[in-house]
């Protein structure tokens, strides 16, 4: 069958402090702690004149994004530091086939190009022991626990920084297809996908008492735009393939949040592979549109039962999320067999079902598995045994050690630990993919150069390696698992093929 949906990834940023500064600079902090990474890598090497961050799926070219501006402001600050541009980047392709680097003020890791959801969450826990062994070296260094990180999307000071899943699709259909199959949908996976928010942040929002669904509904402003730190949309517009132009599309969505719960990621990206699939294969006729989503991704975000009712456009009535997500579940029902992976696809529609069941039911059911209901439990057994109040500046705080990587502090972590949570992922594939990059996708052969070629390669990108001898090796049609076995064949010899 033909994969609609072939290749999946991740980019996480993570919030960085320094705790023993009262003003510590975040560019230094995430350089610091980038050169602290002691995997296998090609270092400040990355090819940026093969980005291309102004082309719109919209079918047009913009002249000016407002994170142009962001971009010359960072550039103006960061003249006055003593680093080059490629040390504040500290740019590193690692063994695994994955990119990390330092995003302005956050370090960022982007996994490798996956073939599967479970294979996908494996690498996305992968990123977090790399960060977690950067932080351990990088404290050892400074002689205490002074530097942390954390899996989330803001720092209760108006800023946020983004969790961007994304997935290859066809572009035989316009993206208005896509668009209207995705928006309802999207605004409302927050009932699982949502890692939970102690009140709100930033200031274009009214305030609320309380926990939310979601970390970055507050920042959400418009249906669709190009732009990813100001004019956050539902849906990014940035045609930037990283494949044949001519074929794929990449979806790139910053709307989500950072899950520290592996379920609650893979829930959030095979419920949303699935109805890509199902919009691919024309199988998904949406019989309303949201009337106004954006302020519907505020609205479901703030009531955890998920029975809100939210204005169908056209005067057509009202319809709660949890009834969007019931009927996007049901066409997965109706219509079987678009995914490659019949065992993912099952798992997919059955957990699906059982967590909304459940949040129908008795949403402290969830309290085992979805990080929202994870903090709503934890955090309302503090307040009454406290006697606090949501509002509470400690609440926040606490809502920020729940994200903490180090399982020293991390509230989940601790959880885990005590065996409140189960384990998602065996650690020995965790581990594994630490070091290895997937096996059916390009990023094997990323990988596989970093290992073998390190010295010889001077720009590498995820759509080619260009090696010092003048070479050049492309990658930007290995898009299926017959692609990457023909390449390894042809290059027997460049891939010491034993």
């Amino acid at each position: 069958m033909t994969v609609a949906v072939p290749l999946l990834g991740l980019e996480t940023e993570y919030g960085i402090i320094r705790e023993d500064l009262d003003d510590s600079d975040p560019v230094e902090e995430s350089m610091a702690l980038l050169k602290q990474c002691a995997m296998k890598s090609v270092f400040q090497a990355w090819t940026y004149s093969r980005e291309r961050t102004h082309l719109d799926m919209r079918g047009f070219t913009v002249t000016h994004l407002a994170q142009d501006e962001e971009e010359d402001e960072f550039c103006a600050e960061d003249r006055k530091r003593p680093y080059s541009y490629w040390d504040m980047k500290c740019d590193r392709v690692l063994v695994n086939g994955a990119r990390f680097y330092n995003d302005h003020t956050h370090p960022e890791y982007s996994t490798p190009e996956c073939r599967g959801v479970f294979e996908l969450v494996t690498h996305d826990q992968a990123g977090d022991r790399i960060l977690l062994d950067c932080v351990r070296r990088r404290n050892q260094e400074l002689g205490g626990p002074h530097v942390q990180v954390f899996k989330n999307n803001t720092d209760y000071s108006g800023h946020s920084y983004g969790t961007h899943d994304n997935y290859t699709i066809p572009r035989r259909l316009d993206f208005d297809v896509w668009v209207r199959g995705l928006v309802p949908f999207l605004v409302t996976r927050q009932l699982y996908a949502g890692a939970g928010k102690v009140g709100t942040d930033g200031g274009k929002v009214e305030p609320f008492s309380g926990l939310q669904l979601g970390q970055r509904s507050d920042f959400v402003e418009c249906v669709l735009s190009i732009e990813t730190m100001t004019q956050r949309p539902i849906i990014n517009t940035r045609d930037e393939p990283h494949a044949s132009t001519d074929v794929y599309r990449r979806l790139h969505l910053i709307l989500g949040d950072a899950n520290m719960s592996p379920y609650a990621t893979a829930l959030k990206l095979g419920t949303t592979r699935l109805v890509l699939a199902l919009i691919a294969d024309e199988k998904l006729a949406l019989p309303w549109e949201l009337e106004d989503p954006v302020r519907d991704v505020q609205r479901t975000s703030r009531d955890l039962t998920g029975t809100v009712l939210l204005q169908r456009a056209n005067a057509a009535g009202t319809i709660t999320p949890l009834d969007i997500q019931a009927w996007y579940l049901e066409q997965a029902k109706r219509h079987p067999g678009h995914l490659a992976d019949a065992d993912e696809e099952q798992w997919i529609v059955q957990e699906w079902e059982r967590t909304l069941n459940d949040l129908k039911e008795d949403p402290h059911k969830l309290s085992d598995r979805i990080d929202w209901a994870i903090k709503e439990n934890l955090f309302t057994q503090f307040i009454e045994a406290e006697g606090l109040m949501w509002d509470d500046p400690v609440m926040q705080s606490l809502d920020l050690e729940y994200h903490n990587l180090d399982p020293e502090r991390g509230l989940y972590y601790g959880l885990v630990e005590s065996g409140d949570l189960k384990t998602f992922t065996p650690e020995a594939e965790v581990d594994r993919a630490v070091h290895n990059a997937p096996p059916t996708t390009r990023a094997r052969i990323r990988g596989q150069m970093v290992d073998q070629e390190q010295d010889n390669i001077r720009g590498i990108h995820w759509t080619g390696i260009e090696f010092k001898n003048g070479e050049y090796l492309d990658l930007t049609d290995i898009i299926h698992e017959q692609d990457v076995e023909q390449v390894l064949e042809t290059n027997k010899e460049l891939f010491a093929w034993k």
